[in-house]
């Protein structure tokens, strides 16, 4: 017989504590988070520290290409990563529903163990906490990440220049497409799955060469790319131009957006990243990029303008072009 989540799992007894053992423990293996007390206590070396935290409410909390966990993980870490900080550390908290399935549970652990082992962060602290039902959707779960930024530049949003190229790490949308699809609510059935994964050790190495020629670096999730660069050219106070027949999207996806009256571009994405990089080293990056399997189809895709600050353009095969909004609301909910 399955065996599903009490109310007095999270309760503070003895039935948290072998919920901790036999779920979390087994799994997450750090020496500081199995002390069991109330803080980790960590050490590195000096430097600046980059700290970020998260939440995930992603339905169905399994899809293809990976899972809530994997998505906790791989969000976290790539947050950290943008800021050009080598993540190190990470803390999780799950919200539980009372009568979630032990074994789901489990399988969402293990899934975030592997992650955390493929990105070569800890998991050193956490909590949990289980709620009456229908006081949450099955599983929640939030993240704290820490990392530690070396030397004294790291990439942000606010330091794109006229002239910079924009790149991209690869396909858009796949993330929210394959949601879409794993929802089950639209009778379409694609062989699709999400682009989830940890971007650190592919992108750091790359800041490490190109230094300051890595201007910008962000993952464009909620919202896609386009949500993404508009916040870009905000902060740079700059306009982004970008070339559409340069963009990739897979078919499938493209398919999906057409039959459903969506933007590919405006499509969440969970394994990919947005760079602004130096024109004098914009292609060699791309180059190196194409060479790891994160990164084979990476694409220059535009560049960045004084004209128009704030505006996001995009070119189309015949010479015209259209003005991408920052757009109001979410296109689809609970997508991570």
């Amino acid at each position: 017989m399955t065996s599903k989540i009490k109310l007095a799992d999270g309760g503070g007894g003895e039935a948290t504590a072998r919920l901790i053992r036999e779920v979390f423990w087994s799994r997450f293996t750090d020496p500081e988070l199995r002390k069991g007390n109330d803080a980790a206590v960590l050490e590195w070396s000096s430097g600046k520290t980059a700290l970020t935290t998260d939440a995930f409410v992603v339905t169905p909390w399994k899809f293809p290409g990976g899972d809530i966990g994997r998505l906790a993980v791989s969000g976290t870490v790539n947050d950290l990563t943008m800021s050009g900080a080598e993540p190190k550390f990470l803390t999780a908290a799950f919200i539980i529903e009372e009568g979630f399935e032990t074994d789901s549970l489990k399988e969402i652990v293990q899934s975030m163990a592997e992650t955390a082992v493929e990105a070569g962060v800890a998991i050193v602290a956490g909590d949990t906490k289980v709620v009456n039902r229908g006081a949450v959707d099955r599983i929640f779960i939030t993240t704290t990440g820490i990392g530690l930024v070396e030397g004294e530049y790291y990439p942000g949003g606010e330091k794109a220049r006229p002239g910079d190229q924009v790149i991209i790490t690869g396909t858009v949308g796949d993330h929210g497409a394959a949601i879409l699809l794993a929802r089950g609510e639209l009778g379409i059935s694609a062989e699709l799955e999400s682009d989830v994964a940890p971007l650190n050790r592919m992108l750091l190495p790359l800041i490490r060469h190109f230094k300051a020629g890595v201007r910008a670096m962000r993952d464009p999730t909620r919202g896609g790319l386009a949500v993404t660069l508009n916040e870009i050219a905000g902060q740079s106070k700059v306009s982004i131009i970008l070339n559409e027949a340069q963009i990739p999207v897979l078919p499938e996806v493209r398919g999906i957006s057409a039959l459903l009256g969506l933007d590919p571009l405006y499509l969440a994405n969970e394994g990919k990243a947005i760079i602004i990089a130096a024109p004098e080293i914009a292609a060699d990056l791309v180059g190196q990029l194409k060479r790891t399997p994160l990164g084979a189809k990476a694409a220059l895709i535009g560049e960045v303008s004084a004209e128009n600050p704030g505006l996001v353009m995009l070119r189309n095969q015949n010479g015209g072009g259209r003005v991408l909004p920052m757009g109001s609301g979410e296109l689809l909910p609970r997508i991570c």
